[in-house]
């Protein structure tokens, strides 16, 4: 399957596989931080928006939001939920908008999708120039040298009375600019299991790395990967938000 496939074929699957993610408390605590780092502004765009969870809450906390997404099928999926946002198809690695942003968020490791570091390098200039002057970028982001092959997420879930097994982990070689992120979703249904595999490129930096690319941008700041309390990132623990204001 290509990169993207699990993600446009199984679309309506992708808020179940998410049931875990406490959607509000991320946002309320990104929205915190645009508080004390940001301009004021409720200009909105959320990268890699998905089905439109995370704009939902900005918009209800009074934010304009808007979103993209490369996957069409979650974007009908979000205009649904966020009717009165604005959503289109683009890459978070080139992509335009109409108006001077004031917050860039981008959730779930997302911004790892740009699978290299020149990728990644374009999606930093694409968001500081939709920025307006002090606007903020918030992201959080995964250490390579950190990473625990053996580690992965497991939740389960029912729905449309089948049973479903959702299993999501980070695999880095220990070289190189490139990591993946390894999905499963197994399905059974009335005694029968169907299941799905796929393997994403991403892209792989230590921190060290991400703040030297992130610095010609933006005024960097780390935390600790806790969206209900604002603490400084400890330097030891391997995953982290980042708060960057644009230069």
């Amino acid at each position: 399957m290509s990169a993207n496939a699990l993600y446009t074929d199984l679309s309506g699957y992708y808020d179940l596989m998410c049931a875990d993610i406490d959607y509000r408390a991320q946002s309320h605590g990104i929205h915190r931080l645009h508080q004390l780092f940001g301009n004021g502004g409720r200009a909105h765009l959320d990268l890699a928006c998905g089905t439109g969870a995370h704009a939902r809450h900005f918009l209800d906390f009074g934010y304009q939001s808007s979103g993209i997404d490369l996957n069409q099928p979650m974007l009908d999926r979000a205009l649904l939920r966020c009717p009165e946002a604005q959503f289109s198809c683009q890459d978070m690695c080139n992509f335009q908008v109409a108006e001077p942003l004031d917050l860039v968020t981008c959730f779930l490791y997302s911004i790892h999708y740009s699978a290299g570091v020149e990728q990644l390098k374009a999606c930093l200039a694409s968001v500081h120039a939709a920025l307006k002057d002090d606007g903020l970028f918030c992201f959080n982001f995964v250490d390579k040298t950190r990473i625990d092959n053996a580690l992965s997420a497991i939740h389960t879930a029912t729905a449309e009375d089948s049973q479903f097994r959702f299993s999501s982990g980070w695999h880095y070689s220990g070289s190189g600019e490139r990591q993946s992120l390894r999905l499963s979703i197994e399905r059974t249904h009335a005694g029968q299991t169907q299941s799905w595999q796929d393997e994403h490129p991403m892209v792989a930096l230590s921190f060290t790395e991400l703040q030297a690319v992130l610095r010609p941008y933006f005024e960097v700041h780390v935390f600790e990967h806790d969206y209900e309390r604002i603490v400084p990132w400890d330097r030891q623990s391997g995953n982290a938000i980042f708060v960057c204001v644009k230069r």
